[in-house]
């Protein structure tokens, strides 16, 4: 099995999420990626089992909406269908 890919049915961190559309992208930073996944998780269009920060413990900058990218995780499934119904501009 190739280290890079997860595998099916398996659950990815936010982080690992995000690194995955940076390898799909010639253009998106890992930070854009981040924040990208957060802003359809916040609203709805990605389903994730969200853990979220509490201000305190921030090390360094956060995600909107003080979401966990270490610990906030999203089923691949999730993440390839929500990568489908993205515009092809956005992938």
């Amino acid at each position: 099995m190739d280290k890079q890919e997860p595998r099916q049915g398996t659950a990815l961190s936010l982080r690992e999420a995000a690194e995955l559309l940076v390898s799909g992208s010639g253009s998106l930073s890992f930070h854009d990626a981040e924040v990208m996944l957060v802003h359809a998780v916040e609203h709805g269009e990605l389903n994730a089992n969200i853990k979220r920060w509490a201000t305190e413990q921030w090390d360094g900058s956060g995600l909107p909406g003080n979401i966990n990218q270490q610990e906030t995780l999203i089923e691949q499934a999730d993440l390839e269908a929500w990568r489908k119904g993205k515009p092809a501009a956005d992938k």
